[in-house]
């Protein structure tokens, strides 16, 4: 019998290699075609290992999923960065390595930051996704979460619609 483990976990030194993998193919994944290619590209470069490391040190907020002994995911999250929402916290990020997709990892790793959000005193709390990220858009909706505003960013000259979904 194959035995594999699902931890989900804070993220510690060590992990910075794994997670800025993961930040690359995921934001390949989901972005290309909808982030001009070289302003995703740039987004994709100022991420590396060297920025998660930072992230670590200073204890933000972040849990990485393993998978059989690898970092297949990351969760980052905290207080609200737009508290005009009503809602207390934010999850800012929730990406997971394209081939892991669809396994209900997202899921899990949502509700582990869900979870340590409430026991920080953020029981509401707010996502954002692109529009144009169907597979996100998607995926809050399942969760039970309800669009509560839209905004727009600029991507390379570009203009694309952000949606705010709230939880809780």
């Amino acid at each position: 019998m194959v035995e594999t483990v699902i931890t989900i976990r804070s993220a510690r030194s060590g992990d910075e290699i794994g997670i800025a993998s993961v930040h690359d193919s995921a934001w390949r994944e989901a972005y290309r075609g909808v982030i001009p290619g070289r302003e995703l590209e740039r987004m994709i470069a100022r991420r590396g290992p060297s920025w998660w490391r930072m992230a670590i040190q200073r204890r933000t907020p972040l849990l990485v999923l393993e998978f059989d002994d690898a970092v297949v995911g990351y969760v980052s999250y905290g207080r609200n960065r737009v508290p005009a929402l009503g809602f207390a916290g934010e999850i800012f990020e929730l990406y997971l390595a394209p081939e892991c997709q669809g396994c209900g990892f997202g899921r899990r790793m949502f509700e582990a930051a869900r979870k340590d959000l409430a026991a920080h005193g953020y029981g509401g709390f707010v996502v954002w996704a692109l529009g144009d990220n169907e597979r996100a858009i998607a995926f809050y909706k399942r969760l039970g979460g309800r669009v509560v505003r839209r905004a727009h960013e600029t991507f390379g000259g570009q203009e694309r619609e952000r949606i705010a979904f709230g939880f809780g």
